[in-house]
């Protein structure tokens, strides 16, 4: 599979959750963390997603956003993954932050230079990763 997403997150289905037109998918990376898709049932159907089953979050880096000092409950994304900041590449827009996560999975987040600097984001701080669970995407080999 080639794609040009940056955020290619390989797991296994923990959980399928069908609803009338959509499914709820939890996916587990391999360093632990769950990410949650939203997508049609058809897509389920069609890519053979069951528990257990090997697949990848797949999620563009413009659809990360990034935050310190998060407090889940108080936010309605599915998707907040914490992390260190382990480098920040500021362009003359636009600054690619790469934050890892315990498990060691890397995630890339395309946000403004301006809100890079407003967060003081460099290598060695904490930061999350914050993806609504309709920005991402599942595939499978």
């Amino acid at each position: 599979m080639k794609i040009s997403a940056r955020n290619v997150l390989p797991g296994t289905v923990e959980k399928v959750e069908k609803g009338a037109v959509n499914s709820e998918v939890q996916l587990k990376l391999k360093g632990g963390e769950t990410v949650t898709a939203i997508i049609t049932n058809s897509s389920v159907a069609s890519l053979g997603l069951t528990s257990g089953k090997a697949a990848f979050a797949i999620v563009k880096a413009s659809e990360v956003m990034i935050g310190k000092e998060i407090d889940p409950s108080k936010l309605s994304a599915r998707n907040i993954l914490s992390g260190e900041v382990t480098q920040v590449t500021d362009g003359a827009v636009n600054s690619e932050v790469l934050l890892r996560l315990p498990g060691g999975a890397e995630i890339v987040a395309s946000i403004t230079k301006t809100s890079a600097h407003a967060l003081a984001l460099k290598a060695g701080v904490r930061a999350s990763a914050i993806v609504k669970a309709s920005n991402v995407l599942i595939g499978v080999d």
